[in-house]
């Protein structure tokens, strides 16, 4: 049985914490959905889709998975076991040991977070609605809440649309700098002048600035979901594509015992 590959951050590294961003690699799926599909809102079949979580799991050794239902919000939400109910939500941090939490994406910016001296961890969803909303530095005030220091806390941003394929509308441009002046500098030239290339890297990474963050405790894969669509699911090439449904990469991490 082939495993499935992890893309790992060495600020994320040590004994007491186990993560991994994963790709298409490693699964059952088929399809457009080959094969590490871990998206439950897919159209993929739910065994396929439970055996792929299984096996991300398996990865990082834990004993548990939980994935909230993603919504585009600034939600953050602290869990310490599988919730009965779906939990609406774009950020998760716990404290469990051998309890991964991830997120889901499928060009959106995920972003896993450690406290080695806290003992918490985190799991962002962040596209362009979510990081304008707050949703990273909510994240990082959460972890505030249960212990953090932002000074001690790592955090790395995974494969994702990057701005040399992100073209956006002025429109953009208007909300972004409406909300944050200085964010007018991650809008690039476009192929016309009614369009921008944004760089949502650097504006989550001036958010977890600002949260406190150390710029030595944040770390970048620079890996874009468009431009290997061999080995990460991109909804922007599903729609250039024409396809009825995409598949959906795994962001994931995990405190170990």
């Amino acid at each position: 049985m082939q495993q499935p590959t992890m893309h790992t951050s060495g600020l994320l590294s040590g004994r007491s914490v186990r993560h991994g961003f994963f790709g298409r690699h490693g699964g059952v799926s088929e399809g457009h959905f080959a094969t590490l599909n871990c998206g439950p809102g897919s159209a993929d079949t739910p065994e396929a889709i439970r055996e792929n979580r299984q096996r991300c799991q398996d990865a990082l050794g834990a004993k548990a998975l939980y994935t909230a239902y993603q919504i585009h919000s600034d939600k953050a939400v602290f869990v310490t076991n599988k919730a009965e109910s779906v939990i609406k939500a774009d950020a998760i941090v716990t404290n469990q040991p051998d309890f991964a939490i991830g997120i889901i994406t499928a060009d959106c910016m995920p972003v896993l977070f450690h406290d080695p001296v806290a003992g918490l961890v985190g799991a962002a969803h962040a596209g362009w609605r979510g990081a304008l909303s707050g949703i990273l530095e909510n994240c990082v005030s959460l972890m505030r809440e249960q212990g953090s220091e932002p000074s001690n806390i790592r955090a790395c941003f995974g494969p994702c649309l990057r701005m040399a394929n992100f073209e956006v509308g002025l429109e953009l441009v208007d909300l972004f700098t409406e909300k944050h002046a200085n964010s007018a500098r991650h809008f690039h030239p476009g192929q016309s002048d009614e369009k921008r290339q944004l760089d949502l890297v650097a504006f989550g990474c001036d958010r977890l600035l600002e949260a406190g963050l150390q710029s030595s405790h944040i770390d970048d894969l620079d890996l874009c979901t468009l431009e290997k669509p061999d080995d990460f699911f991109s909804y922007r090439r599903s729609r250039r594509l024409s396809l009825p449904d995409y598949g959906r990469n795994l962001s994931a991490i995990s405190l170990t015992a």
